[in-house]
């Protein structure tokens, strides 16, 4: 390929995320702006294709022992970190250590790893204590956090602090010296990735790169997004806001691209941890005054663009099941307010943190406010950037310390469906995602359905948990979302994936 100025200029890419990219470490947070990165910089033993089959990504082969204990990974032929070093067995064990101390799959699958160890520089085997079905959807996983790999010396970074180094084997390096968080982060191709000879689907198969470069551009107006792209200065937006879709739809140099067909699920996270939602009742009052429409208008507004679900697990997929008694669909204020009386509620406002710069996110938090306020609440909503939010929501004191009470995010469906890769349905305490709700009933629930291998089981195993996450009101599903992506008329290529990837896009 030439690399003549002129011909490289032509090949850079401009993408705009859904918000602003500050956290540079993948496996420290679950934000979907820090996943992305890790897709451009790090690779994944396995990953899922368009169809969420999982199929091997670093791994050339792998086998399992007749006994189902002893899994043994060869990784392919010419994997090597970005500084030129090969990338080996030890790297790829402290790499699913540091995830597996994290992300709820990863935490499931170490409770049945009994060890991992190097067989060579290229193949390295997990023993497990007992057999598990869901090795390979755990190491495939497509979302927060991901599995990636990272050398063994930045693996070892403890999982609680975030990493130093981009390092990564990937098909994109990232150039830290041209990146400024709050302008762009740049990535350049990396030329010596070797990419799988599969086709690419989903995110498996070959990543090749078909431009030079990619900038991330921060730009967290919306308008200006939309303005952006119809002029040609920008590529990509992940997420235009769902009331400036049709001037997109008016402009022929651009086009909407449907690049996460299974959408996403709108959640309310109560801390389990300080009062007053460390008592079930409030929480069980809070989730009896959701009303999932209002949530839907008030966020994406046209119909076209969002369902009423009261499943847990995703409507129209294999684990649905709807809530009983209407529950998050019709509200019940008396009954609420019957519950908040009873649990002793003294009227201390609750801090509710509102996200103002993820459009999708910032009318989340008034709704709920309206809707705690008619079932007895009292409510301090306190507004903040994305970036801000996501580090308050890591402090487990007070809201009077710092701390909080409630919060809302979304997830893309492909992480929550089912009880071992849905974050939110951990209970183990300090294990569990923000909010730290502590629960054994549902932690042997999903044991259960981790071992289950007939699938009619499971399924009924996945009703029971997420009726016990209703009972206890572990955390509240509020609405399932669709919305596209806009790209200029002469990009092509962006795959169908529950992440937005620029490998495979191309530039006309």
């Amino acid at each position: 390929m030439s690399t003549s100025p002129a011909l490289a200029q032509g090949k850079v890419l401009k993408f705009v995320q859904n918000g602003n990219l500050t956290i540079l470490d993948p496996i420290w947070t679950t934000a979907y702006v820090t996943r992305n990165h890790g897709y451009f910089v790090y690779d994944t033993l396995f990953a899922s294709d368009e169809n969420n089959a999982v199929k091997p990504q670093m791994v050339d082969k792998y086998e399992v022992s007749p006994d189902k204990l002893t899994w043994t990974f060869t990784l392919r032929d010419g994997l090597e970190w970005h500084d030129g070093k090969p990338v080996t067995s030890e790297d790829c064990i402290a790499s699913i250590k540091r995830w597996g101390a994290r992300d709820a799959m990863g935490q499931k699958l170490m409770d049945f790893v009994k060890e991992m160890k190097p067989v060579n520089d290229k193949t390295f085997q997990m023993v497990l204590k007992e057999p598990y079905g869901l090795v390979l959807d755990s190491l495939g996983k497509p979302s927060s956090q991901v599995p990636f790999m990272m050398p063994k010396k930045v693996a070892e970074t403890d999982p609680f602090k975030q990493i130093d180094s981009q390092i990564g084997s990937g098909p994109f390096i990232y150039v830290n010296a041209e990146s400024k968080p709050g302008e762009k982060h740049v990535y350049i191709k990396n030329p010596k990735y070797k990419p799988r000879a599969e086709p690419a689907s989903g995110l498996s198969g070959g990543k090749v790169v078909k431009v030079d470069r990619v900038e991330i551009i921060e730009m967290p107006d919306t308008q200006q997004q939309v303005n952006a792209i119809i002029a040609g200065e920008i590529d990509l937006i992940e997420q235009p806001p769902h009331d400036l879709i049709p001037i997109l739809k008016k402009d022929k140099g651009v086009k909407l691209v449907d690049w996460n067909p299974l959408g996403h699920q709108f959640i309310i996270r109560f801390n389990h941890l300080v009062k007053p939602f460390d008592n079930p009742k409030v929480r069980q009052a809070a989730l009896l005054a959701m009303r999932q429409e209002d949530y839907l208008k008030a966020t994406v507004g046209e119909p076209e663009y969002y369902k009423v679900c009261s499943a847990a697990f995703v409507c129209g997929t294999p684990n649905a099941f709807d809530a009983p008694n209407g529950l998050l669909v019709k509200p019940d204020f008396e009954k609420a307010k019957a519950l908040l009386k009873e649990a002793g509620y003294d009227g201390t406002p609750i801090v509710l943190m509102q996200s103002t710069t993820l459009p999708v996110l910032t009318n989340t938090a008034p709704v709920t406010k309206a809707l705690l306020e008619q079932a007895g609440f009292k409510v301090d909503m306190q507004s903040m950037d994305w970036q801000t939010l996501v580090t308050r929501r890591t402090k487990k004191e007070p809201p009077a310390q710092g701390g909080w009470n409630v919060f809302h995010t979304f997830s893309v469906a492909a992480d929550i469906l089912n009880p071992i890769s849905t974050s939110y349905m951990v209970a183990q305490g300090d294990k569990s995602w923000f909010g730290w709700p502590t629960d054994p009933v549902i932690e042997k629930l999903r044991d259960e359905y981790a071992k289950e291998t007939d699938p009619v089981k499971n399924k009924a195993l996945a009703k029971a948990v997420q009726d016990r996450a209703l009972e206890t009101a572990q955390y509240g599903w509020i609405g399932q979302w669709y919305g596209p992506g806009a790209s200029r008329a002469n990009i092509s290529g962006w795959l169908k994936a529950p992440v937005p990837v620029m490998w495979n896009v191309e530039k006309k």
